[in-house]
């Protein structure tokens, strides 16, 4: 009975622990997500295992061309993947498939989207952003629902942004998907 009573002992108190440390890590720190759809091909395809770091954007603003993760505004129970295109405060243009942003400091940046999908696109577009708006895109734009449709994203709707890529193996690596746009 003592013998029992011991393991019993042991595995209450492994469980304890592993709540312990593995909720908060969850909660605060990073979250697995698998990406489903074709909105970020083909930089992310459907069934790719990330990690998502929720840590950072508590830390430090989010930069334009970060991949992030967040609660689609229509239906938060829904997690979205997109790239970070439009921050707080500037204003998006899109005129025939070619983005720019215009920043706080009133110039315009034409974005380089080497790793976007395009389509034939023959309308434009001027989305100027609160204080705590971001505007969002998928790289494969003729299959996403973004932004451009639902308008911008609220800062409380950002869960973090893609930190790895574990699976499938062979594309394993650290901030999948990342490039540097100039800020």
């Amino acid at each position: 009975m003592k013998v029992l009573g011991s393991a019993l002992r042991e595995i209450l108190t492994f469980v304890v622990l592993a709540i312990i440390i593995v909720v908060p890590i969850r909660v605060f720190v990073a979250q697995p997500f698998i990406v489903e759809g074709d909105s970020m091909h083909p930089t992310f395809e459907s069934g790719d295992y990330l990690i998502v770091d929720q840590l950072t954007y508590r830390l430090s603003e989010p930069k334009r061309g970060d991949v992030v993760v967040f609660r689609y505004p229509n239906n938060p129970s829904v997690f979205y993947i997109k790239r970070m295109i439009g921050l707080p405060g500037e204003t998006v243009h899109i005129d025939k498939g070619v983005t720019s942003v215009t920043k706080t400091d009133g110039t315009t940046l034409t974005l380089d989207e080497s790793y976007v999908v395009s389509e034939d696109a023959t309308y434009s577009l001027d989305r100027t952003l609160g204080e705590d708006q971001f505007f969002v895109m998928g790289d494969n734009r003729p299959k996403s629902s973004d932004s451009r449709s639902w308008g911008a994203l609220p800062r409380e709707d950002l869960m973090g942004r893609a930190y790895v890529r574990l699976l499938p193996p062979g594309k394993w690596g650290l901030l999948p998907g990342a490039v540097t746009e100039p800020q």
